[in-house]
């Protein structure tokens, strides 16, 4: 159990970086350290607040189950909006559901991953 934790939690790193990193080339912002970084916190933040709050919710590490994914998910992309708010950085809709939804499938399909693997 605690080995799929481990995996879930390093592929949801892997999705918020993958989609920082893309949103930020797509959009010709550039690769930069700084830059990257600077998109990134609030959203690795609001990954950790929705694994912290997993785990007081369940009494436990946080876990792979499809509560987990949803509460994950949403809590990373609201506290990682708002704490774009509050840095000065954009919030637009299109911007949210683009993270709501590539964050959801991209934590969704990393969990499942992990339970098939660990079936095998």
């Amino acid at each position: 159990m605690a080995r799929r934790r481990v995996l879930v939690g390093a592929l949801d790193v892997v999705a918020v970086l993958a989609f920082v990193v893309i949103g930020r080339a797509s959009h010709h912002h550039g690769e930069t350290v700084t830059g990257v970084v600077s998109t990134l916190w609030p959203f690795a933040a609001g990954l950790a607040a929705g694994w912290a709050l997993v785990a007081l919710a369940a009494d436990r590490p946080p876990g792979a189950g499809p509560r987990a994914w949803v509460v994950v998910t949403a809590v990373t992309v609201v506290v990682g909006m708002g704490l774009r708010v509050v840095a000065g950085q954009g919030t637009a809709a299109p911007f949210v559901v683009v993270a709501l939804v590539f964050l959801g499938l991209c934590f969704g399909a990393g969990r499942l991953a992990v339970r098939l693997a660990l079936r095998a």
